[in-house]
């Protein structure tokens, strides 16, 4: 039932301790139109919906049905061991959507759904379908492969949204009961143990955060700094870098084995290190970021150079046909950046972090909001063959048998909101530019903006101030690093401008109809890789704003084989496309087939790839 206390209003990630910037809390960066609002508004009417019956159609809800006792235990389990994290995820966006904009059939799947999961909690506070159902005897039996405490985090984060976003504590009852039996068994002066797939630890760490209740930051400190200590019994082929148990936390600088274990491992230790004021951990966390994205991180932000284990490569190991950079990476990635972000106030992460979104993460979709990719593959080779379901050769799916990454992206997009804007005791920073309204308290007083762009297809970003107070405060705009030339203006006078790749502070007393206008340079640019990836020495690949471009096989003329094309100098025409792939820019590219026949090929937004057939696709091309 929702509680009658006043709504803890606090965003997804809510620290306690003193951060360089601040989450604003829920509600007050709202996006209002543009290229993120028609992404919200698709996962709203179409994706979430849809996942319910996809949920009833793969079992997962069932499992929880017979865990209740409203269906027979004797019918066993239905899916992967990790099933219950699917219902989790997609709680946490229904939560999330109703802070956005409440409706009765939201409020109807939260309510039912998690009194089904309060049902099937068992008498001390256990809760794991696969466990009740198919091991009754197997708790914390299996942690390299059960997923136990992976569940368990996503059940927690399900709970602190829901609270978060409804005040309804339904879920925060049970995980707290659940968070409690954890806190008595696991620790180092009680049962050592952590679990194949890390998750928990962030997920202890903003249930801390919602309660106060220290045991769990507790637990979430123990769960980071007890790996790398040889816990896990490793099995079959995998080595331990697969279950981030090759090295302790503090002492990793380059990530290895499983990309998803390995970030969501990275976010749960920098969440530790900010409640705990370790400034060496976060240290640490801050070269190991650098290096993935320097040396480990695709073009698009992507990560994951590894099918098998699909695990990190080594540095400057990115092949763009082998890539896997699975959707759950992508987010993953995204929320360690925000958490940097928080920390340091630095806005080289929020530029990965949008990098990261335009590009790994909503790739991941398809435009109609009810197909999704699970490996987002950088080039598909002529005659290329679908041997694997996650193969992107194979096509956006409707829902796999690992389904992890469907109602992440649900859970992604309906939080996007709070990713627009922080603030501090000096005023306001803006991250992420889309229509928005935005409202914050800067030393007790109010501050309100309106900002309207068309970004990402158009550079001009207009914020209007429309509440202030009468004492100065900072306005503090992001500056892509690939912005070079950008200008700035306050009510139509120029302001010096600043390093690209940094924040440009505006600091004043303002008036209400204050206007900042931002011209970020949107055009069409080369890269060039460096030269260290040898998978892709001798190639381009174009850019546009944020967006990184492929060229698909549907759009080139009859003729051309994208594998043996090659880029020629010459201008990047643009044209906007209002009918096409839910309007986009594309670009003619002046080209050469193997022959020496020059064509104009076309480019299109690497997003925005496989929504009209598949087949072969690149983002890097040969320019020798």
């Amino acid at each position: 039932m929702p509680s009658s206390q006043p709504l803890d209003r606090s965003a997804a990630v809510a620290p306690l301790a003193s951060t360089a910037l601040r989450p604003l809390p829920l509600g007050a960066a709202r996006i209002t139109g543009g290229f993120w609002s028609e992404r919200q508004q698709i996962n709203r009417e179409a994706t979430i919906p849809a996942a319910g019956d996809r949920l009833e159609e793969a079992g997962t809800l069932r499992n929880l049905r017979r865990a209740a006792g409203r269906e027979p235990v004797a019918d066993g389990f239905t899916g992967r061991p990790f099933a219950d994290s699917d219902v989790y995820k997609w709680l946490e966006a229904v939560a999330w959507e109703q802070s956005r904009e409440p409706s009765e059939a939201y409020a109807a799947w939260q309510s039912s759904t998690s009194a089904l999961v309060a049902e099937a909690q068992e008498p001390d506070g256990y809760l794991n379908t696969h466990i009740r159902l198919a091991i009754p005897d197997g708790r914390f039996t299996d942690l390299e492969k059960g997923h136990e405490l992976y569940c368990a985090g996503h059940l927690l984060q399900a709970a602190v949204a829901q609270y978060r976003a409804t005040g309804d504590r339904t879920l925060l009852t049970v995980a707290t009961r659940f968070a409690d039996l954890l806190a008595g068994y696991f620790g180092a002066d009680r049962t050592e143990g952590i679990d194949g797939h890390p998750l928990i630890e962030m997920a202890l760490v903003e249930l801390y955060r919602a309660t106060g209740t220290k045991t769990y930051l507790d637990l979430a400190r123990y769960f980071v700094e007890a790996r790398g200590h040889g816990l896990l019994v490793v099995p079959g082929h995998h080595g331990p870098a697969y279950f981030q148990d090759h090295q302790p936390v503090r002492d990793v600088r380059i990530l290895a084995g499983h990309a998803v274990r390995a970030l969501y491992l990275a976010s749960g230790a920098t969440d530790v290190a900010v409640e705990t004021d370790d400034t060496e951990l976060l240290d640490a966390l801050r070269e190991t970021w650098q290096t993935m994205v320097d040396s480990q991180a695709y073009l698009t932000g992507g990560v994951g150079s590894r099918w098998y284990g699909e695990a990190f490569g080594d540095p400057f190991e990115l092949p763009p046909d082998a890539a896997y950079c699975e959707t759950c990476a992508a987010i993953a990635s995204v929320q360690w950046s925000w958490r940097m972000l928080l920390a340091t106030g630095e806005s080289k992460y929020a530029d990965q972090l949008e990098r990261t979104l335009y590009n790994a993460v909503i790739s991941g979709v398809s435009l109609t909001g009810g197909e999704f990719f699970y490996v987002n593959t950088l080039k598909v080779r002529d005659q290329a063959f679908a041997d694997d379901q996650r193969s992107a050769v194979a096509g956006r799916q409707p829902w796999y048998g690992t389904a992890c990454c469907p109602p992440n992206v649900m859970r992604t997009l309906a939080s996007l909101d709070q990713l627009v804007a922080t603030s501090n005791d000096d005023g306001v920073q803006l991250h992420l530019y889309a229509p928005a309204k935005v409202v914050a308290e800067v030393n007790g007083a109010g501050v309100g903006l309106d900002v309207g762009t068309r970004y990402p297809w158009k550079g001009t970003v207009t914020i209007t101030v429309s509440e202030t107070p009468d004492q100065p405060w900072k306005l503090d705009l992001r500056i892509p690093a690939w912005a070079e030339g950008y200008t700035l203006t306050v009510n139509g006078d120029a302001e010096p401008v600043g390093e690209v790749g940094r924040t440009q502070s505006l600091e004043r007393t303002w008036q209400r109809g204050d206007v900042v206008v931002l011209e970020l340079p949107v055009r069409a640019r080369r890269t060039v890789p460096d030269d260290r990836i040898d998978s892709v020495r001798g190639c381009v690949a174009i850019e546009r704003g944020p967006l990184v471009y492929c060229f698909e096989h549907v759009d080139q003329p009859e003729g051309v084989v994208l594998d043996q094309a090659a880029l020629l100098p010459g201008d990047l025409v643009e044209t906007e496309q209002a009918d096409l792939l839910g309007g986009i820019t594309t670009l003619a590219v002046p080209a050469r087939r193997r022959d020496g026949t020059e064509v104009s090929l076309t480019a299109i937004p690497y997003y925005a790839w496989a929504n009209r057939a598949v087949g072969p696709m690149t983002v890097w091309i040969d320019a020798r």
